[in-house]
């Protein structure tokens, strides 16, 4: 068992438009957020940005099949994808890695459209 359970999608920000950043996070309130909630054999998605730097959306699946079932059905169109568009570029590193380990804080775990 290889563990290549999570995935790690990131597109550069420096040549986006001025507004890329507030596109992005009205992106991900919707249509994004409602796509990937209770999407099959996902566990959780977050979206990270460094405004000016980089977007990503970071993956856990529920196993290695099922992150790579979605990866193979990525990778070909993820430069045609809203966020490759509303970027202008496709994205810089589409990579598995291993999820070690997820702990839940006091605070407990909440899903949100947008912080």
């Amino acid at each position: 068992m290889s563990n290549l359970n999570g995935l790690t999608v990131r597109w550069s920000l420096a040549d986006a438009p001025d507004d890329i950043a507030e596109r992005l996070r009205a992106y991900v309130e919707d249509p994004s957020h409602a796509r990937f909630t209770g999407k099959p054999g996902l566990r959780f998605k977050t979206w990270r940005m460094v405004p000016g730097q980089w977007f990503e959306g970071c993956y856990v699946f529920e196993d290695d099949a099922a992150r790579a079932a979605f990866q193979a059905e990525f990778t070909p169109v993820a430069d045609k994808t809203p966020v490759s568009e509303l970027t202008g570029a496709g994205p810089l590193l589409i990579e598995a890695c291993e999820v070690v380990a997820i702990a839940e804080g006091a605070a407990g775990f909440a899903t949100y459209a947008r912080f």
